[in-house]
């Protein structure tokens, strides 16, 4: 069992390593959240799912309810599994679920543990603080002795996305992808709005996503200028439209990992609320445009703690013109843009 409680594009930068567990086993199971099953589906390696509601993860998560837990653990301990790998990021804890999975019948766990671990976890590994989250999970698997196989370099992968011509219509684009769960991630809508108009006048055809919550957003970010794609995909589907794009503009969300996965390029509007190089698109060339110098850098806020968001809201159209050129162009495979921007 592999276990990723988080978002989509936490358990899509988990693929790497679910992929070395699969290659020495000879069945995976993982265990996600409600939020990161559609995207765990699209894992290579897969091959049967659970999904629990994590009350230590979900900030939605349903009251808690001990014929829930009780369901979860009945439902590990049907299973039979005789290994487990606890997948979490450097400020979460992987013992709550190492309880459950104990109580389970699990026999071996292994996870990133700061915290002693009393029983729980047979390999407490300790992860470089600065490892990128999808090597920071590909280093667990190994230290529990599984490796990738030959052929496979740990870049992030889905299963095959549809054909979606239909809904993109002919030629080149763009995509423009506004949202993100966490609003401190992405560009403001006012910011969002002019940036589309800008490409658009500059002779880019652009498509804007957004899940169903996002259809009023996108509607008024592509405006007259873009194609409103908000609400008519799925994850699967918006591979599809990922895959067939030149280039994917996104704040730090799933949709950039899922960009990602299927190889196209992408300008990474990177709020510096959290380490870029932990996060930032994995192994496909990129662009990081934001001020990772702004007063929120560090403070893990979810909501935008400065007045007019100056970390992303301040880069210039001409920033955005300048990098969609610099990465269409085979500019180098990653980098940087912007005032005093770093990782």
């Amino acid at each position: 069992m592999v276990v990723r409680l988080d978002s989509a594009g936490d358990v899509l930068l988990a693929g790497p390593a679910v992929r070395a567990v699969a290659a020495g086993s000879s069945e995976v199971t993982m265990l996600c959240g409600p939020l990161g099953e559609a995207a765990a589906r699209l894992l290579p390696g897969v091959d049967r799912f659970l999904v629990y509601d994590a009350p230590w993860v979900s900030l939605a998560a349903p009251d808690l309810d001990r014929t829930r837990v009780a369901d979860l653990v009945d439902r590990v301990a049907a299973g039979g599994y005789d290994r487990a790998l606890i997948l979490a990021s450097q400020h979460q804890s992987p013992l709550p679920a190492a309880l459950l999975l104990k109580l389970a019948g699990v026999p071996w766990i292994g996870a990133d543990s700061e915290h002693y671990p009393g029983s729980l976890l047979q390999l407490r590994h300790q992860r470089d603080p600065h490892r990128h989250e999808a090597a920071a999970a590909v280093d667990l698997a190994r230290a529990a002795g599984f490796a990738l196989p030959d052929g496979d370099f740990g870049e992030l992968r889905v299963r095959r996305p549809p054909d979606t011509a239909a809904l993109t219509g002919p030629g080149p684009y763009l995509v423009v992808h506004p949202g993100a769960a966490v609003p401190s991630r992405t560009w403001s809508a006012e910011r969002a709005v002019r940036a589309v108009a800008a490409l658009a006048a500059a002779g880019h055809r652009v498509v804007v996503t957004g899940g169903p919550g996002e259809a009023e957003l996108t509607r008024r970010v592509a405006g007259r200028h873009a194609l409103d794609l908000g609400g008519r995909t799925g994850l699967a589907e918006l591979a599809g439209v990922l895959a067939g794009a030149r280039a994917v503009i996104a704040g730090n969300t799933g949709p950039a990992h899922l960009a990602a996965a299927v190889r196209t390029p992408v300008i990474s509007l990177f709020a510096p609320v959290v380490r870029a190089n932990r996060w930032l698109p994995y192994r496909v060339p990129h662009l990081l445009l934001g001020r990772q110098d702004a007063p929120c850098a560090g403070s893990r806020a979810r909501e935008c703690p400065v007045a007019g968001h100056p970390c992303l809201d301040s880069i210039t159209d001409e920033e955005v013109l300048a990098a969609v050129d610099r990465l269409l162009v085979g500019g180098p495979p990653c980098d940087h843009i912007g005032r005093k921007a770093h990782a």
